[in-house]
Formats: structure tokens, C-alpha cells, sequence
């Protein structure tokens, strides 16, 4: 369990990396404050699963799912693997480690 808790902390600092290279590249003022912003609400959820993985773990869940409806859109939008397609498949996968550690964690 303790493995995928770290795996918050991970996928929150590629999710904070990918803003910043997005802003150095396109110099896109959005990805670098949603690129944070995401980044820091997934460490809030590592934190909190240090405590109470459960909540943790659900709440990583929630924001990886929600990342990969983003980024699912920008690949719709642009048609380009890179980055939301990547970042559409990297948020798929840690959406349903993070979901399959809360089942785990709450009993489900």
C-alpha cells in the first residue's frame, strides 16, 4: 500500500513538471498555473493519505480523473499525442492504481 501512496507523490510532480515545460515552450501562462495547481492538489492528497489513505487515495482518484478529461479533450481538440495524449494515458493509469488503492484501502 505504502508503494502506491508514493505514486501520488510521482505522478504530482510530473503533473507540476508538464506545466512548467508547458509554459517554457508555449509559453502558456494556463498550463503553468493548472500544471501547479494540480501538482499541489495531488501533494495535499499524498499528505492526506499519509494520514488517512483512504481519503487520500480517493481524493488522487478524483484528480486524476479529472486530469485525464482534460487531456482527453486536448487530444481531441489538437489530435497531437503530445502532451495531452500522454498526459490522457499517464492520468488513466494513475486514476485506476489510485482507485484500486482506496477499494483496497476502504474495503470495498
Amino acid at each position: 500500500m505504502a508503494t502506491i501512496i508514493w505514486l501520488i507523490l510521482v505522478y504530482a510532480l510530473l503533473v507540476a513538471i508538464g506545466g512548467i515545460v508547458g509554459y517554457i515552450k508555449a509559453k502558456s501562462n494556463q498550463s503553468l498555473i493548472s500544471g501547479l495547481g494540480s501538482g499541489v492538489a495531488l501533494a495535499i492528497a499524498w499528505y492526506i493519505s499519509l494520514q488517512n489513505p483512504a481519503i487520500g487515495l480517493a481524493l488522487a482518484t478524483v484528480i486524476a480523473l479529472a486530469l485525464l478529461v482534460v487531456f482527453a479533450l486536448r487530444f481531441r481538440k489538437t489530435g497531437k499525442f503530445m502532451p495531452g495524449g500522454l498526459l490522457a494515458v499517464l492520468s488513466l493509469v494513475a486514476g485506476i492504481g489510485f482507485a484500486i488503492g482506496w477499494a483496497t484501502t476502504a474495503n470495498i
